[in-house]
């Protein structure tokens, strides 16, 4: 069994995808940390009986919330930690307690439109492939070795709102199914040259058994 911690800054979709898929797991969510108080990913772990924990960085240094986000952390013997829309950049001391055990989803084709406007850069672009990456956290901003990268071609006259819904579906897709391989293979090496390969299309591929609950989520997102 391994103990999973999520970091969320904002509606939390991808924090209640994991936490309902490792449901059907041995492995269990031990705490959210959110670095905003009106993060709407603490409602969803308040639901879920999933204890929370806000940091916030407001009027201190990032070295300074990291230790106290060390501190949360500490006493629930963490094996990984899931970056679920955490809108900050992870210092060294964080990184260096964790190695190569912080994982990250980001919205866009890295190395292409990395940052928090993934999305919108990515739309803008007028690139035909968009899609979602799956990648190791490192000092740099969405710079760590990639695990998984899945993609779809736009449709012709699609707004940036149902470019951001397909985007979603994506992502409540993997990001549940590559952390429960990590999660089951301690220390493994999940760089994209060893992934298993599990079919080009993603959606397809995984529709028989999440798309209700993508469906779901993305239904709340709207609400919220």
């Amino acid at each position: 069994m391994a103990n999973l911690a999520v970091f969320a800054s904002g509606n939390g979709t991808n924090f209640e995808a994991i936490a309902k898929a490792l449901a059907h797991t041995r492995h269990r969510i031990v705490c959210l940390i959110a670095d905003k108080k009106d993060a709407f990913a603490l409602v969803r772990a308040e639901k879920l009986g999933i204890p929370s924990h806000i940091v916030s960085y407001k009027d201190r240094t990032r070295e300074d919330a990291e230790g106290e986000m060390l501190a949360v952390l500490a006493p629930l013997h963490i094996d990984y930690i899931a970056l679920a829309g955490f809108m900050r950049l992870l210092g060294r001391r964080l990184i260096d307690a964790y190695p190569s055990r912080i994982i990250n989803i980001h919205p866009a084709l890295l190395p292409k439109y990395p940052g928090t406007r993934g999305i919108e850069e990515s739309y803008h672009s007028g690139d035909r492939e968009l899609g979602i990456t799956i990648h190791y956290v490192d000092y740099g901003l969405d710079s760590g070795p990639v695990i998984l990268q899945r993609s779809f071609t736009r449709g012709a006259g699609e707004s940036v709102g149902e470019i951001e819904r397909r985007i979603h579906e994506l992502e409540h897709i993997w990001y549940p199914r590559v952390m429960i391989d990590i999660l089951d293979t301690p220390g493994g090496d999940f760089s994209r040259n060893v992934y298993p390969r599990r079919g080009e299309n993603a959606v397809e591929d995984a529709a028989e058994n999440v798309a209700e609950d993508a469906a779901e989520y993305m239904a709340e997102d709207v609400k919220h």
